[in-house]
């Protein structure tokens, strides 16, 4: 551990947060976190880091205090209250929110951390779980340019692309749109497999050749082996996504733009889920294609 790194505090240690934490171990940051769940405090320990007993423990001594949680509830819980963030850090405390929350809770967030002296960033990230462990994450980031500054060494050790995209809450609207777009991809990519299927073309190779076209994406090469072996164990569960499309969808309509697509694909993430699929991966919309299509899944 290095004395001249900041001290940082991470709260919330699933899919996303484990292998960004321990990121952070290896390029040398004193590491102190606080999760619900009592194995994820042991790999964190195992990992050369402290485990807290509390949001309040972890954050009490910290420089930098990060949070990875699954939507806002769980922000506002970790964030307000007596025992939450807000509360317990230091004045002059960075606090970046890696979470995916609606826009308006980020911007909430940030003048009640100003009120206590604590500079805040929402940080929303994309590249799922294979980003988070190879620390290539695309991190798209709301605030003012001196935080962004100072975290920007942290953000280096969990991702590769790193761009302060505007105030408060531009973040976790990048984040909406970002997931509209992955949503509506793995959609088409999931009609194009049972059509190639039902069709009688190889479906490994037809994969190959789309993938080396315009149709070839970052979807596509990361979940082609989802779809050709139906695994769908999460990276990134449809709950989460059902999350995700309901705050693109309202942000789209509180500032007036049409989502046509978006809201058909929205509207099949949550006929998937209503179905009993929402612990399992993203690529499992196939699921509700083949269902749709006659067969039994």
């Amino acid at each position: 551990m290095s004395d001249n790194l900041p001290k940082v505090a991470w709260i919330g240690l699933g899919i996303m947060g484990s292998p960004m934490a321990e990121n952070l171990i290896k390029a040398g940051y004193d590491v102190t976190g606080y999760t619900l769940e009592r194995d994820k405090l042991e790999r964190l320990a195992a990992a050369g880091g402290s485990a807290a007993g509390s949001v309040a423990e972890a954050v009490r001594d910290a420089d930098v205090v990060i949070t990875m949680v699954p939507a806002s509830p769980q922000v506002e819980a970790v964030a307000y209250g007596p025992d939450g963030i807000l509360e317990n850090a230091r004045p002059g405390t960075l606090l970046i929110d890696m979470s995916s929350i609606t826009p308006g809770t980020s911007v909430d967030l940030a003048r009640a951390g100003a009120e206590k002296g604590i500079r805040v960033l929402d940080a929303p990230v994309s590249g799922g779980e294979a980003g988070a462990v190879e620390a290539v994450l695309s991190i798209m980031v709301g605030g003012e340019q001196d935080a962004f500054d100072e975290a920007e060494p942290i953000f280096e050790a969990l991702g590769r692309t790193i761009v302060l995209c505007g105030p408060h809450g531009s973040g976790q609207t990048v984040k909406a749109a970002n997931q509209l777009i992955v949503a509506v991809n793995i959609q088409a990519c999931a009609e194009a497999v049972v059509f190639l299927e039902r069709s009688g073309v190889d479906l490994k190779a037809a994969l190959d050749v789309l993938g080396g076209g315009l149709a070839g994406s970052t979807v596509l090469a990361r979940k082609k082996d989802n779809f050709l072996n139906r695994d769908f164990r999460p990276g990134f569960r449809i709950d989460l996504h059902h999350k995700d499309m309901g705050i693109v969808t309202d942000a789209a309509r509180a500032v007036g733009a049409a989502l046509p697509v978006g809201a058909l694909v929205a509207q099949l993430v949550g006929g998937l889920r209503a179905q009993g699929d929402g612990g399992l991966d993203h690529s499992a919309l196939l699921r509700a294609v083949e269902r749709l299509s006659g067969a039994q899944v």
